[in-house]
């Protein structure tokens, strides 16, 4: 019982922040999953088949804006969904810690980049909306969905900066599809690729893990919707640094 309380705990926290800043559930959810006795493999499946849930409560706290552009939905989900599943096949190919120390160091440097653009993301400027511009941002959600499949946390933050940097989006934007298409579709996508891979699920901890990452999505979208930009951004700013960090110490 105090592991289920535990897993709900941990799970609420860590996607209420994920949903609020873009990304970055994994820095919580996935280390407790590996303190609780799942090995790595079984602890990275776990948490792509709970994680869903976080897109889904989102989702539900945002269907109705008027602000989504389904076009560019579909657009995120054919580019991102494909490298998801390569992400998720090459997992066991590339070594998990050359991948985490060099990722750390990069989400560290756009934590600290971003912390230094003042303005960045607060207004929305659309850009690079043609066809030049669709093709070189849809390479980049592509790459970042390889590495959705493949890495425990940070895609939905390299993600969301992507979106603002390349697309013109502002912090509430970018974090509404980020939640919508990595929080939902990329993490199915790459779970449901590693369970056909034959990857162990702990299926009796998912209940609860849905629950708590349901919950978690709804209240870190809605956390959005009051705050607005500039909190948006302090949060991005703060779990970027953190999912660096942590990625180095692993």
């Amino acid at each position: 019982m105090i592991d289920y309380i535990l897993l709900f705990i941990a799970s609420f926290i860590a996607n209420t922040m994920s949903a609020f800043a873009g990304g970055g559930s994994g820095l919580v959810q996935f280390p407790v999953l590996i303190l609780l006795g799942l090995p790595f493999a079984e602890a990275l499946a776990t948490h792509k088949m709970a994680n869903f849930m976080l897109g889904a409560g989102s989702i539900a706290r945002n269907i109705k804006s008027k602000d989504i552009d389904w076009r560019f939905v579909a657009f995120m989900a054919l580019t991102g969904v494909s490298g998801t599943i390569l992400g998720a096949r090459l997992i066991i190919e590339v070594p998990a810690d050359i991948a985490q120390l060099s990722l750390g160091i990069v989400t560290i440097a756009l934590g600290i980049y971003t912390f230094f653009k003042k303005d960045m993301g607060l207004n929305a400027a659309p850009k690079n909306r043609d066809l030049r511009g669709m093709m070189i941002g849809g390479l980049g959600l592509f790459l970042t969905g390889v590495f959705n499949g493949s890495l425990t946390s940070g895609s939905g933050l390299f993600v969301t900066l992507w979106l603002i940097l390349w697309f013109g989006f502002d912090y509430k934007m970018a974090v509404l599809y980020t939640m919508a298409l990595v929080g939902f579709l990329w993490n199915l996508t790459g779970g449901l690729t590693l369970l056909a891979l034959g990857g162990d699920v702990k299926w009796s901890w998912i209940p609860v893990l849905w629950v708590a990452t349901f919950a978690g999505g709804w209240m870190g979208a809605h956390l959005g919707h009051l705050k607005g930009n500039a909190w948006i951004k302090r949060g991005f700013v703060f779990v970027t640094l953190a999912s660096g960090l942590s990625l180095l110490l692993k």
